[in-house]
């Protein structure tokens, strides 16, 4: 026979074609639904930030010194130190914060 009068394998038919054009759709898709959490939520950073203590006592006390500064009680530079001893302060008052494990031995 000729090559154009050969007859096709069923692999090499266009409908097969479009059916592994379809299935591979369908598997980009079924990723995309399983892994939508981690390709679509931006707010669980922020969820999380609100539920963690010690960045509530962080944004406190960061208030608090900063109305110390807009009172002119203190300058910016002793706010800037204010503000590093103040993360400290919340992390021993609040227990660590983050929900960090305890490091062997605790």
């Amino acid at each position: 026979m000729s090559e154009s009068g050969a007859r096709l394998s069923a692999l090499d038919r266009p409908a097969a074609r479009l059916a592994a054009v379809g299935i591979a759709a369908l598997c980009a898709l079924a990723l995309g639904y399983i892994h939508r959490d981690d390709l679509f939520s931006p707010d669980t950073a922020t969820a999380d930030a609100a539920a963690d203590p010690v960045a509530i006592c962080l944004a406190e006390r960061s208030a608090e010194i900063d109305q110390m500064v807009s009172d002119g009680v203190v300058d910016e530079t002793r706010a800037a130190l204010f503000k590093s001893r103040a993360e400290a302060l919340c992390q021993a008052t609040v227990g660590g914060g983050n929900n960090a494990p305890p490091l062997p031995g605790q």
